[in-house]
């Protein structure tokens, strides 16, 4: 029933290879990480604790969207999706189908590239959020389930099987990565994450310059306390739908 497909044009390993060749050559940048043994302990285990209590909590709800997916729209409910984690490593990354299946993405790649770039072309606010407008090639599902952050919850396997964090920067495509500015590089040197600073002050209504700004201040100030507050404060944005289309 949630069956998986694979969006990707090239194999998983020589993407990693690549992007991972980027990060490193991104490393002459002035870095912020800290050695935190404690905090990275500390958080693997609220990472596994809270990814494992909300699936217990959220299966049904998840396999109720699954269904509801499969039945409105053929192609399969949960796409595998390559994405670019700590220190530039390429993985698979899980979310609930939003788009018809085999949709063309070749205009999430063009407005990746003028959004990070700061390109005027197609990279402009509509609504105040920083997405393509009227997109056809939502479902009305999947508009449903971008709206409420939904299509997100697949995530939580991301988190327990350690490619992914419950808070830090949101996770790029190896396309978006192609275009990184040297210093866009430091939001690679922690696990990407369901949630961030970012998400909580701004979501897509943010610049990516503004994005990286955050996430290298969440980088430089992190703290079990800071990721705590960080998830309280994502319920009502998530509620809200503030920034999200």
């Amino acid at each position: 029933m949630v069956t998986t497909t694979k969006d990707t044009t090239s194999g998983v390993e020589s993407e990693s290879s690549r992007t991972r060749a980027l990060y490193l050559r991104s490393l002459a940048q002035p870095q912020v990480t800290r050695n935190r043994r404690c905090y990275t302990l500390l958080k693997r285990m609220l990472d596994i604790v809270g990814a494992t209590l909300l699936l217990l909590i959220l299966s049904p709800v998840m396999l109720v969207i699954a269904l509801v997916i499969k039945a409105s729209s053929s192609g399969p409910a949960i796409l595998v999706q390559e994405r670019v984690g700590k220190g530039g490593r390429v993985f698979a990354f899980h979310k609930f189908r939003s788009m018809y299946n085999n949709s063309d993405h070749s205009v999430d790649e063009r407005f990746a590239r003028d959004y990070i770039g700061e390109s005027c072309h197609s990279a402009v606010p509509r609504g105040g959020v920083f997405k393509p407008a009227n997109d056809k090639r939502v479902t009305p599902v999947g508009r449903f389930l971008r709206k409420a952050s939904l299509d997100e919850l697949p995530q939580l396997f991301n988190v327990l099987k350690g490619d992914m964090s419950l808070v830090g920067p949101r996770p790029s495509m190896p396309y978006e990565v192609d275009v990184y500015k040297p210093w866009h590089f430091r939001r690679l040197e922690v696990l990407p994450g369901m949630t961030g600073l970012a998400q909580i002050n701004g979501r897509s209504s943010l610049t990516f310059r503004d994005i990286v700004k955050i996430d290298i201040r969440y980088i430089a100030r992190r703290s079990l306390w800071l990721d705590l507050k960080i998830l309280l404060r994502t319920v009502p944005v998530v509620l809200s739908a503030r920034g999200a289309r």
